[in-house]
């Protein structure tokens, strides 16, 4: 789990690795982070949810207190569906910080889907989740490192649902058609630190891909309120 790093600099793109897809992309999400170590990284978001083949990557429509959340499927824990009787069903669980993040302990957190779809997501992201445990490495995973390099515009395939799904995990296309807008979604150079749903897709050759930019990792300024309580 980290902020700040699966997006481009401009915090106007999703950033993903070189052979992670988008498997399901839902708009008027709300993102609720419960109390945790973190300064100022409390409350509700609005935006939109990406569910990739590795990670769950939220981007807020307001980035001023930050410009992306993400949750790689080996820091998830306690994921479960909520259904109220009263009021929109919800995701709920805990995220745990990655070594060298810039965050610290646990973040509980909960997912409300205005437009509906709650169930179909979240029916998805417990399988992808369960996939994701039986590729994890026996040893620890390294230290996590943001994106760093040239990203360069992702390929049609990358972000477009797929009717056979990726690796035998088929999206709720039904539930959430729309993909996001090909301007929006970038990949860097590396490929995913983490296990996802299934072996890996081996990375495109970047002199295949249109360069947009250089990645840059988030500044003393941006972390300076996200520091550990003491």
């Amino acid at each position: 789990m980290s902020i700040n790093t699966a997006n481009t600099p401009d915090g106007r793109g999703v950033l993903i690795y070189n052979g992670e897809v988008i498997l399901v992309f839902g708009q008027g999400v709300v993102l609720s982070i419960g109390k945790n170590n973190n300064d100022h990284l409390d409350g509700k978001f609005n935006g939109s949810v990406y569910l990739t083949s590795h990670r769950v990557i939220f981007m807020p429509d307001d980035g001023r207190r930050f410009r992306s959340f993400e949750m790689p499927f080996s820091s998830m824990q306690d994921v479960h569906l909520e259904q109220p009787i009263l009021g929109a069903n919800y995701l709920k669980g805990v995220a745990v910080a990655m070594p060298g993040s810039q965050l610290n302990g646990e973040i509980p957190w909960r997912l409300t889907f205005n437009k509906g779809g709650c169930i179909d997501f979240g029916r998805c992201l417990l399988e992808a989740v369960d996939r994701a445990e039986r590729f994890r490495p026996a040893n620890a995973p390294p230290a996590y490192a943001p994106p760093s390099g040239y990203f360069y515009a992702a390929p049609p395939d990358y972000y477009a649902p797929a009717a056979d799904g990726h690796n035998g995990l088929r999206p709720p296309t039904h539930a959430f058609p729309d993909r996001p807008q090909s301007n929006t979604v970038f990949m860097c150079e590396a490929p995913p630190p983490y296990p996802g749903v299934g072996p890996d897709r081996p990375p495109m050759p970047t002199e295949q891909l249109h360069r947009a930019g250089t990645t840059s990792t988030s500044t003393e300024s941006e972390n300076e309120g996200l520091r550990k309580r003491h």
